[in-house]
């Protein structure tokens, strides 16, 4: 089953969220989805990977890719509910320290 996106804007934020597996079939939609909500003015992102229990190196490079589009828009990109796996990935590469997780899209931007 290919990867599904939907996206909701918030007053603070826009929460994108993804079913399914991010992989490189997945990884170029999701820049997709991200560069729309930017281009439509929400650079302040959430990708909540509530119900993505598994992603790649595509995946995770698609997630900098977006960060990297957030932040040039004068934004941020945060996660929210990541999966042991997805976790495992971003810990094994370190990318934890770029992409810090969050339990909920709500806490992502909490602070600010």
């Amino acid at each position: 089953m290919q990867m599904q996106f939907s996206y909701e804007v918030n007053d603070s934020y826009a929460e994108v969220k993804g079913v399914g597996r991010l992989n490189m079939v997945a990884a170029p939609k999701l820049r997709e989805v991200v560069a729309e909500v930017v281009a439509g003015g929400s650079s302040r992102v959430v990708v909540n990977l509530t119900e993505t229990d598994f992603m790649d190196s595509s995946g995770l490079g698609a997630l900098i890719g977006c960060l990297k589009a957030a932040r040039q828009a004068g934004g941020d990109l945060r996660i929210a509910g990541v999966q042991p796996q997805v976790k495992m990935v971003l810990e094994l590469t370190n990318m934890d320290r770029v992409l810090t997780a969050y339990p909920t899209a709500e806490a992502a931007f909490g602070d600010d």
